[in-house]
């Protein structure tokens, strides 16, 4: 198999060729180094097989503080060298990423000016950087040399260097962002020569020198283009570089960097196969490495055979199943919890400093703090978890595996709950239910609880109803109007088959914007925020969202609340201005608040929604809880 085969990477050899890649986790402290428990998430990857891992990025000079939680090389030593002793425990190689982010970094850490090429406004912020002058450049320079120095003096096997989204490399690599007149601007390449070198020189030749680089721009008028990459990322391989990984996005394409399950898989293999073969004429010895939301093996297989490139980086993939690696030379690939690519959890370079997790996999960031969801139980029992939902399938799921025997009833004809019909979560349900099967679970379809929990009473009871439509906050004459959103997604067919759709949406959520953009023209999106699917915006998916929706012809009323629904219209309210206005239409999905169902006589357990309505992360969360608090009943 391509993937478990050795590669050589400069002087170091990786076992595999699988690659858990740099991102922000803010698993780092208030002091910027990196704590035991930043050590023990990278080193988890590396005990579940993968052979190759890189560090998060770390600020090479003080004036780079571009999130609150990011780590400062100069501060990294003690970290990177318990990383790389864990990493090395396993066989796996550990490499730090080093990194300024430039012109698309904050002033809200360091309350200091940024540095940039030229004068470009930060995309988000809009601030204007200061325009870097000869001193501030050779203090970066240096500064890329003093953290390769502590990365050596840490037993890194060797540094990654960040040119790719974020990266004041790229930045003056760039038309984009570089529009100088001096030797820096007439030749946007020597930053990266200067810094190549720096690195190199602290490295020493026994130790492995990669690169980041952005070979798409997704900005052709002055960006880096996929015609251009190819030259471009061979003239930097020849400056002795071991390894280039091929990644995508700049100042105005952030939120393709890492896009959520709207865009296909492996985009950037197109340009990752010039890349190549370009790089492979210049610099044979320089290995080329695929990343672009690569999260299935099967994929990254196909990737290696057909020459596509040398490695594969699986991160989100990883951050779902950290041991991805060890499951598929273990023949166990149909084990692999899949990553969903739904960034809710794993994306948090945000103001609420979210620590790094997922959906699926909860444990994901959070090493030191969790118990062995999977230590087997002293006192085995008989558990019955009513409802089949994430929540449902995750406790019985771990309820099993603890030597539990379990049972799951379930009152409609499938199991996965809400997950199955709304969102991209179908293929971690199917895994869910997979995984209940294999190690052993009943599964009851079409039950009512009330009639098996009589003729059991001595099992455990774990109650995962999920939840019910909430309470409707605008007036309705003509209730045959209405459907909850749910009921909407699941059944095409309870829609008019013509007609304006009215989607009232108080969240800003996922599900009404992708109904909206399944109905088409036919949608009259409702929303009280300025602009449709704020919530959008944790995940990267807020601009993309709304260019569909207005790629699909949806009509959006922003700022708005409904007030009243009668028989072919609805009358909606300015927020702001309390002026009322009459929509037509022929039908309204409520895709507002829901609440829990009501507590189950008999339950002692409880877990997701029928706590309290929340998303798939606090479900399979609070389903680990109770498989785990089964034992205290």
């Amino acid at each position: 198999m391509n993937l478990l085969e050795p590669i050589q990477l400069g002087p170091r050899a990786a076992q595999n060729r699988v690659m858990f890649g740099p991102h922000v986790t803010n698993l780092a402290d208030d002091s910027r180094t990196l704590p035991e428990r930043w050590v023990r998430y990278v080193a988890r990857r590396a005990e579940g097989g993968c052979a190759i891992v890189v560090g998060e990025g770390a600020s090479v000079h003080e004036s780079d503080w571009p999130y609150e939680r990011s780590p400062l090389a100069q501060r990294c030593g003690a970290g990177w060298q318990l990383a790389a002793t864990a990493c090395h425990d396993h066989g796996s190689l550990f490499i730090a990423s080093l990194d300024h982010a430039g012109g698309q970094g904050s002033s809200a850490y360091s309350q200091r000016e940024l540095w940039a090429p030229s004068r470009v406004p930060e995309v988000n912020s809009r601030e204007v950087p200061k325009w870097m002058e000869a001193d501030d450049i050779a203090a970066v320079v240096a500064g890329f040399g003093a953290a390769a120095q502590v990365a050596a003096q840490a037993d890194c096997d060797g540094v990654e260097i960040n040119a790719g989204q974020h990266s004041l490399i790229r930045q003056f690599l760039s038309g984009l962002t570089n529009q100088r007149g001096d030797e820096w601007g007439t030749d946007r390449l020597l930053l990266a020569r200067k810094v190549i070198d720096a690195v190199r020189a602290s490295l020493g030749a026994d130790r492995v020198l990669g690169l980041r680089l952005s070979c798409d721009e997704l900005a052709p008028w002055a960006g880096i283009t996929p015609d251009a990459a190819p030259s471009l990322a061979a003239q930097l391989a020849a400056c002795g570089l071991d390894y280039l990984v091929v990644v995508r996005g700049a100042i105005f394409s952030i939120e393709k960097t890492r896009p959520d399950f709207h865009e296909p898989t492996g985009f950037n293999i197109d340009v990752c196969r010039s890349v190549r073969d370009a790089v492979r004429q210049s610099s044979p010895a320089t290995k080329v490495i695929l990343q672009g939301s690569v999260v299935d093996w099967g994929q990254a297989e196909w990737a290696l055979g057909d020459g596509v490139c040398d490695a594969v980086e699986m991160t989100r993939a990883q951050i779902a199943d950290p041991s991805l690696v060890s499951k598929i030379a273990n023949d166990q690939a149909a084990q692999i919890r899949p990553c969903i690519r739904c960034n809710q959890s794993c994306q948090v370079r945000d103001a609420r400093n979210p620590i790094v997790s997922c959906v699926g996999e909860p444990t994901s960031g959070r090493e030191t703090e969790d118990p062995d969801w999977y230590q087997r139980s002293r006192h085995p029992r008989n558990v019955v978890v009513v409802g089949g939902g994430p929540a449902g399938l995750e406790t019985a799921r771990v309820a099993a595996l603890r030597g539990h025997s379990v049972r799951i009833i379930e009152r409609s004809a499938r199991l996965g709950g809400a997950a199955s019909v709304a969102g991209p979560a179908l293929p971690l349900v199917d895994w869910l239910i997979a995984e209940c099967e294999r190690n052993g679970v009943s599964i009851e379809l079409n039950t009512a609880a009330d009639q098996q929990l009589a003729s059991r009473p001595n099992e455990v009871v774990v109650q995962a109803t999920g939840s019910l439509p909430g309470v409707r906050t605008y007036a309705v004459h003509s209730s045959e109007m209405v459907l909850d959103v749910l009921r909407a997604v699941a059944d095409s067919s309870a829609l008019p088959s013509e007609g304006q759709i009215v989607l009232f949406d108080p969240i800003g959520g996922p599900i009404a914007v992708a109904l909206a953009e399944q109905l088409g023209e036919r949608a009259v999106l409702i929303t009280q925020d300025n602009i449709a699917g704020n919530e959008l915006s944790r995940t990267g998916d807020l601009a993309p969202a709304n260019v569909r929706l207005a790629q699909r012809g949806v009509h959006i009323e922003r700022r708005s609340l409904l007030r009243e629904v009668h028989q072919g219209h609805v009358v909606v309210e300015d927020r702001f201005t309390a002026e009322r206005r009459d929509i037509a239409c022929a039908a309204v999905v409520d895709c507002g608040f829901r609440l829990p169902t009501e507590p189950l006589p008999g339950a002692q357990l409880q877990a997701g929604d029928c706590v309290a309505p929340r998303t798939m992360y606090e479900a399979i969360l609070e389903g680990r809880r109770a498989a785990l608090a089964i034992d205290n009943v």
